[in-house]
């Protein structure tokens, strides 16, 4: 079995053409809550960008990228703690200046939608990562915007024809109102959602409540299944 600096080496090993000629190296940041999948993007991209690090949740995208400033960020949506969508929306309050791209499995047009308004610059499936990655990461490092071609149409049929009834009937949350509900969706407890955000226990249970009446749910069972159809959560 290789060693880490073995595996890493070997990851260096094979070169993807193209970028050499560019001035600078783009720093980036990975995040995804599958480490097979951070340390597989890493061994793909690390001969043509600098990765900073790999996170493994929203909240550690947030702190991390505040840090050490990547140039770009490339995250998946679904992550625990802290989703990828809610992490985008904190950082766009944050001054940072990272270019974010989203490397899902969400092939629903609905998702694009959700991380374009929410600040990112790229889009694109993860069946899509070995042949446009690279790309992505070029395009949105010189101050473009991709979106994988797969689901590009549609996400301009669905700007051209004005089709934001999903986004109409979302009901408006705070950001903190979504940090509580993603955690309630994942199971946690008022006390660990309490830990977790530094917050009172009864403040915690305040929220919730107030989650409850501001989507019209009556129990968290609802909260669940609102959570995984908007990919807040997995349903896996």
């Amino acid at each position: 079995m290789m060693n880490e600096v073995q595996q890493r080496n070997r990851c260096r090993s094979v070169r993807l053409p193209g970028f050499h000629t560019m001035m600078k190296k783009p720093k980036l940041l990975i995040a995804d809550d599958h480490l097979i999948v951070s340390e597989g993007l890493r061994c793909m991209l690390e001969p043509e960008f600098e990765v900073l690090g790999l996170v493994s949740n929203g909240l550690e995208l947030i702190e991390a990228a505040l840090k050490l400033s990547p140039d770009v960020i490339v995250s998946d949506i679904t992550m625990p703690v802290l989703n990828g969508i809610d992490a985008a929306i904190q950082l766009r309050t944050q001054s940072t200046f990272s270019k974010l791209i989203f490397l899902t499995m969400h092939r629903d047009v609905a998702y694009a939608r959700r991380a374009m308004e929410a600040g990112a610059a790229g889009y694109l499936l993860k069946q899509s990562a070995s042949t446009e990655l690279t790309d992505a990461i070029r395009e949105v490092f010189q101050g473009r915007t991709y979106v994988s071609p797969v689901i590009a149409s549609e996400l301009l049929d669905s700007y051209r024809n004005d089709s934001h009834a999903i986004a109409a009937h979302r009901k408006p949350l705070t950001a903190r109102q979504r940090q509580v509900l993603q955690l309630v969706a994942e199971g946690r407890t008022a006390k660990e959602v309490a830990r977790l955000l530094e917050i009172s226990v009864r403040t915690a249970e305040a929220h919730k409540a107030k989650i409850m009446e501001t989507l019209g749910f009556s129990n968290t069972t609802e909260l669940i299944q609102y959570s995984i159809r908007n990919g807040i959560i997995s349903s896996e």
